[in-house]
């Protein structure tokens, strides 16, 4: 197949485009920045000759919009809006104008679309979609707008002959540099992978072989359609969440971190404490319903998966 990927040189791109060109797929990835064989240039805005890779491609796979891993502040948060609501407009339309319009459109969307709960997990029929929770900050909100708006996009668009699927996913799991596993296995071999803020709320997650794995299955599955929750069946509290991951890297000590701690940490970091105390009890149902079935289910044996790659690769 021709699969084109928006958006597609992030880490999540990154390990899409990899397993589907070695399954021997063409790929073609849209980037801002291109830089190698295989890219074309876009401004994730406005048509232009990247239209053509869409017109005859079989699947678009639209991954575009601005990393959540910074400060949330009013301007940041106004980029990661634009840059998600934009890029899907833009790839409706040129969808809508293809003379060969591909048989499915998957648009990237976020687990944190769901409510900050603890009670019980959110899945696509019964899960709550969030909003200003009590007790939380208000900006909160403003990450759960983003997400209804980005889907949106994708309902709005005139592709009678295009399959959609919003693609609701938790956090993807790679050894790749720079990634959210690398970064928190970072914090766990300093010793700093403790509870934080008391490690009550939930963590949400999903091995990358099995996020393709996902992607591959809406793929083959022509009746699919609207949102999937892509996550493992296991969602875990952060505490128990980050004491696997020790174990896995072989460090038997965590340092626990206080709400201001979390505070000072992220500044340091340049990102926002929602990431680490938003509450994401995210589960797979129609996945699951679906006869989907998880290689990682679970997150102490898919971290020490993790774990043995990035060794593999740090050594190679």
């Amino acid at each position: 197949m021709k699969i084109v990927i928006p958006g597609g040189t992030g880490q999540v791109g990154t390990v899409l485009r990899r397993a589907l060109t070695a399954a021997g797929h063409e790929v073609v990835v849209l980037s801002r920045r291109p830089s190698g064989p295989g890219e074309r240039a876009w401004d994730g805005r406005t048509p232009g000759a990247w239209t053509a890779e869409i017109d005859g491609s079989d699947v678009v796979v639209n991954l575009a919009g601005r990393s959540v891993s910074c400060r949330y502040t009013p301007a940041n948060l106004k980029a990661m809006m634009d840059s998600r609501v934009e890029s899907a407009r833009v790839v409706g339309e040129a969808i809508a104008a293809a003379a060969r319009p591909p048989a499915l459109w998957l648009q990237m969307s976020t687990a944190t679309v769901y409510t900050h709960r603890f009670d019980a997990p959110n899945d696509e029929a019964t899960g709550e979609i969030g909003g200003s929770e009590p007790g939380v900050p208000g900006y909160w909100s403003y990450s759960v707008d983003i997400a209804t708006a980005w889907e949106r996009e994708v309902e709005k668009a005139d592709t009678p002959r295009t399959r959609t699927v919003a693609l609701r996913s938790a956090m993807v799991m790679s050894p790749d540099p720079g990634g959210v596993f690398d970064v928190l296995s970072r914090l766990a071999r300093l010793g700093l992978g403790g509870p934080v803020a008391g490690g009550a709320q939930y963590v949400s997650w999903i091995h990358d072989h099995d996020f393709v794995r996902a992607v591959e299955f809406l793929i083959a599955r022509e009746d699919l359609t609207g949102p999937v929750n892509l996550a493992a069946p296991a969602p875990l509290p952060q505490r128990g969440f980050m004491r696997a991951l020790r174990s896995a890297w072989g460090v038997p000590v965590g340092l626990p971190a206080t709400r201001w701690m979390a505070e000072v940490g992220a500044f340091a970091l340049r990102s926002d404490t929602e990431l680490l105390l938003k509450s994401r009890r995210v589960v797979p149902g129609r996945l699951l319903a679906e006869g989907f079935s998880f290689e990682h289910p679970e997150w102490p044996e898919a971290a020490g998966d993790l774990v043995r790659r990035a060794r593999r690769e740090r050594r190679s």
